[in-house]
């Protein structure tokens, strides 16, 4: 199977870029853990805030220099940033819906490294005791990457909900974005 990012990946000096744009790798258990340590340090409601709000950064990037740079359309960016999700090992996301005149965006990802790493790192005891790795959706940061995606689309300010999460015992994470 073609890989666009890997096959486009550039190495030089320790750094990895991909059409100019620096990217790091890191394991998905290392990024949960700093959200469990986060979360209880502040809640996990400001730990969302602040896990979102760098998705958010990245997504709004992203989809601002797609459109500039590459003179993607909307539906252009949607798709590139859902395939390029899957490439770098953020699941496989599906597009389910975009309609950029009633500003909505739904996404359904499948296979989270940040839910699915969630689950792992829950103790057993706990699991079984609640059913599920969390009460709360934990996949923050895809949640922020598709709003700044989706502000950078809809021209404005958005609202977005992770309504489904595998970490809460959902069969998939889902995603709905409104502006």
């Amino acid at each position: 199977m073609s890989n666009e990012i890997l096959d486009n990946l550039d190495v030089e000096a320790g750094c990895l870029t991909f059409k100019d744009v620096r990217y790091i790798l890191i394991r998905p258990d290392t990024v949960v853990d700093l959200q469990k340590a986060v979360e209880e340090m502040v809640g996990p409601e400001k730990c969302a805030e602040a896990l979102m709000a760098g998705g958010y950064t990245g997504g709004s990037r992203s989809s601002k220099r797609y459109k500039e740079v590459f003179n993607y359309t909307d539906q252009e960016i949607v798709a590139f940033m859902c395939r390029m999700g899957g490439e770098i090992g953020w699941g496989r996301f599906n597009l389910i819906e975009l309609d950029a005149t009633n500003k909505r965006l739904i996404i359904e990802v499948e296979g989270s490294p940040f839910a699915e790493a969630y689950v792992r790192n829950q103790p057993s005891t706990l699991r079984q005791a609640q059913g599920t790795a969390s009460q709360l959706p934990v996949c923050h940061m895809i949640r922020g990457v598709l709003a700044g995606m989706a502000a950078g689309i809809f021209g404005g300010d958005v609202d977005s909900e992770e309504t489904e999460c595998v970490a809460k015992g959902d069969p998939v994470c889902r995603f709905v974005i409104r502006g």
